[in-house]
């Protein structure tokens, strides 16, 4: 049950974002922005680190969100965000998403843990400076998200099956629409 008042209809953060529309705008634009704007990284691989940062944070609704969103913008759907779930090394991503996957996940744990080391090994498989400071970013920001979501304890789905038409209109209609 949620802290506060929110739509019983709504779940996760499309509760919070009706509940204070005047927030909801800078954070929907924030997320069309990391998600779906222009980027070398596909929208898929951008969704998958969302996915793969809340899945670390223990955010049902976001990692299932995400999730449901990567599943339908890349071409293994849902198998490659399961795998990438249980063990980035043996998603069947490319070696240079695999490298931004753990500099992701070094963010959800502290800023402080993205080492030289994982950078270079970024650097290495031929990230970009941009795809490393969006892959940060977007870490960072699901990090607010997941906190925002579930510090309030919205509703959130148990079943992965419940996100799938979520993350078809995503994909199709983006963040702006929220």
């Amino acid at each position: 049950m949620p802290h506060i008042e929110l739509d019983p209809q709504l779940p996760g953060i499309r509760a919070l974002f009706a509940f204070r529309p005047e927030t909801a705008d800078p954070l929907g634009r924030l997320a069309e922005a990391l998600l779906r704007g222009p980027n070398s990284l596909s929208v898929g691989e951008r969704e998958l680190i969302a996915a793969v940062v809340s899945k670390g944070n223990d955010c049902t609704f976001c990692s299932s969100s995400h999730g449901a969103v990567a599943a339908a913008a890349l071409d293994d759907g849902f198998g490659v965000v399961e795998a990438a779930w249980r063990n980035v090394d043996e998603a069947p991503v490319s070696a240079k998403l695999k490298a931004l996957l753990w500099i992701a996940l070094a963010v959800r744990e502290s800023g402080q843990a993205v080492t030289t080391e994982l950078v270079e090994a970024a650097r290495a498989e031929g990230a970009t400076d941009v795809e490393i400071h969006d892959t940060v970013l977007i870490a960072a920001a699901f990090c607010m998200y997941n906190r925002y979501v579930d510090g309030l304890a919205t509703v959130a789905p148990p079943a992965q099956e419940a996100y799938r038409g979520m993350g078809e209109q995503l994909l199709e209609q983006g963040y702006l629409r929220l």
